[in-house]
């Protein structure tokens, strides 16, 4: 594989304020890393402690992507490939040895599978796990607990409000309460063992509202809101909620912004843009800093968005 240089690519340097008291000057840091093999959109990524895994989506020409790739920290290589057609808009989570891959549309259409498939890391091998209570694709799951909460989405009708988790222990699944309002493509994140959701769309609304949903009730509450957008990234990183990317229906355009929700002051603050406007914007955390792998940089709708292999790396160095 040919070598990749990483340089970087953008720097915010924040001072603090001659009024203010004396704080630390915060660095971030924007830089190219080797990029997909294949382009891809709509797709999904997770990442351990050891490998970042993408999968699924469609690429540059709109056509369903089977190959399921690996990226150790220096190179990307194909693991594995998918069964099936294809999905767009599924989701992917690890727990242990096991790569749970949740819903999705098949192929390039708008019809939802209640599919969940499962790949053993380890043995190299597909099971399948027990499938969701409903067809669903453009959901958003988090991992919690040692179970797979799976939030929003749509089936081939509507945009839904349902909340799923799954027991791997058990291989059953069980109803939570809903979100308050049927969105699809939000984002999430954990913080202190409840859920945030954040954004998302239903048709051509986009949405700005911050759920938060808290396991030892089984509630739901408001945190504080932000500009409407759908298939935006989220991820904890340096003592904050980072949200990345993702569409505005609204402006018809997809964004570069980064918002940071400052969890002692509960506040967003605006950080330093990305380099690459994006939606499906799929942020993971890896080796101290934030990958954002794949997207799409075009604007369209439809169920086989066209993608790009772009990979870019987000660092504050002070967290690492």
């Amino acid at each position: 594989m040919t070598p990749v240089i990483k340089t970087p690519m953008t720097t915010e340097t924040i001072q603090p304020s001659e009024t203010a008291s004396p704080a630390p000057v915060i660095k971030r840091t924007w830089s190219d890393e080797p990029p997909l093999l294949v382009p891809r959109s709509a797709h999904a990524v997770v990442s351990s402690s050891t490998a970042i895994y993408a999968l699924a989506g469609t690429d540059d020409k709109g056509r369903p992507v089977l190959d399921v790739e690996a990226f150790d920290g220096n190179q990307w290589d194909v693991i594995a490939t998918l069964p099936g057609r294809g999905l767009n808009a599924p989701t992917a989570s690890i727990m242990g040895h096991s790569l749970y891959v949740v819903g999705g549309f098949t192929a390039v259409t708008n019809v939802p599978t209640d599919e969940v498939q499962v790949y053993d890391l380890g043995t190299q091998q597909w099971n399948m796990a027990s499938p969701l209570p409903n067809p669903r694709g453009g959901h958003v799951a988090v991992v919690l607990d040692d179970k797979i909460h799976v939030l929003g989405g749509g089936n081939s009708v509507s945009t839904i409000a349902d909340h799923s988790q799954y027991d791997p222990a058990t291989d059953t699944w069980k109803e939570l309460a809903p979100l308050p309002r049927a969105e699809g493509s939000p984002a999430a994140a954990i913080v202190d063992g409840k859920i945030y959701v954040i954004g998302g769309r239903s048709g051509s609304s986009d949405f700005g509202d911050v759920y938060i949903y808290d396991p030892l009730t089984d509630t739901w509450s408001t945190g504080p809101s932000i500009e409407p957008r759908g298939t935006a990234g989220a991820v904890v990183y340096c003592g904050g909620i980072y949200l990345f990317g993702g569409e505005s229906q609204a402006d018809r355009k997809n964004l570069d912004s980064v918002l940071r929700l400052d969890l002692e002051r509960n506040v967003w603050e605006s950080v330093t843009i990305m380099p690459t406007a994006r939606k499906f914007a799929r942020a993971v955390l890896f080796m101290n800093s934030v990958y954002i792998v794949g997207g799409s940089t075009v604007l369209a709708s439809s169920h086989a968005p066209t993608g790009t292999a772009s990979v870019e790396r987000f660092t504050q160095p002070a967290c690492s």
